[in-house]
């Protein structure tokens, strides 16, 4: 499906309907949250099943241990708070209650990047991919539009250890259908091409799906790569668009440093080195404003991203 034309859903949206799946399946599935269960969409989890939702206030540290407690006695704990705060105000927990005894603590942050808005830079959280993919033990999963976040929700329940799942607050366009097969640390392509490829995460899939189209027309044939597992990253995938295309174009709602686009050029370096270029956040804090109006200032709008591919494969060629 076009993602001009596709039908728009928030990924935290799917995350509460995901919820609700797995509870009827399975009893040992708890959802802490920090006062904001209406905004991640787990309040209708609390409705469904009150035994097992616990609302830990405005205490993102406190809900990070708690969720570690129950995890060491054998529950599947997800705990949701922005990503501004379960990310940043509960680091050192996640470190040292979650991460370090390696518990299956999945820990599902909405409102995350430049499209939480009007909230301006207090709450658009542009760092919490470095945060926790420099982690051990910990698993950062990314989703691409509804479809993808729902069968990552089921995926990660399944998962042993901790797992960081970065949501969205504005409704993003809707990119696979029932036939497509979410599988962790599997990136997938999503548009054959050759002459460059476009790797990309969360809501800047779908921008480059479009920026694909904008190339084309310019007779730049390019190719799109959803990586939805930023660790462990699909080594296997990037080295092969790496050999094939012979320059990669990162893009992400998230600071260049420490995110998609240093983990992709990890794998560049090592394996397959070739020109590269990063769309994202180049050290700045975002402001206020909509997400549609920020992303173009900051340069992550379709647009934006053809005039970068256009010259990175001219430098290419």
């Amino acid at each position: 499906m076009k993602a001009e034309t596709a039908p728009k859903i928030a990924t935290r949206e799917a995350y509460g309907r995901a919820l609700i799946t797995l509870g009827e399946t399975r009893d040992d599935v708890i959802v802490l949250d920090a006062d904001l269960s209406g905004s991640t969409k787990t309040k209708d989890f609390s409705k469904a099943f009150p035994e097992r939702f616990f609302n830990m206030g405005v205490a993102e540290a406190n809900m990070m241990g708690t969720a570690a407690g129950l995890a060491a006695m054998g529950k599947t704990v997800f705990a949701s708070s922005f990503a501004m705060f379960a990310a940043g105000k509960a680091w050192e927990q996640t470190r040292q209650s979650i991460c370090v005894p390696n518990l299956p603590v999945k820990i599902c942050a909405t409102h995350a990047g430049l499209t939480v808005g009007e909230d301006g830079k207090s709450h658009q959280m542009l760092e919490d991919i470095t945060l926790m993919r420099v982690l051990p033990n910990m698993t950062v999963v990314v989703p691409a539009d509804a479809t993808e976040a729902e069968q990552v929700v089921a995926a990660v329940a399944n998962t042993s250890g901790p797992v960081y799942v970065r949501l969205s607050r504005g409704a993003t366009p809707v990119l696979f259908d029932s036939s497509y097969k979410f599988e962790l640390g599997k990136g997938c392509v999503l548009r054959e091409g050759n002459d460059i490829a476009l790797v990309c995460t969360g809501v800047e899939v779908s921008a480059c799906l479009e920026a694909a189209e904008l190339l084309a027309a310019r007779g730049i044939n390019a190719r799109v790569v959803n990586i939805a597992t930023i660790k462990p990253i699909d080594e296997e995938l990037i080295t092969l668009c790496a050999r094939e295309c012979g320059a990669i174009l990162t893009a992400e709602e998230h600071q260049v440093k420490g995110g998609l686009g240093s983990a992709v050029a990890e794998v560049v370096v090592q394996h397959a080195p070739v020109l590269m270029d990063f769309v994202g956040l180049q050290g700045q804090f975002g402001q206020s404003g909509t997400g549609t109006e920020l992303l173009e200032h900051y340069g992550l709008d379709p647009r934006s991203i053809t005039e970068r591919a256009t010259k990175l494969f001219e430098r290419k060629a």
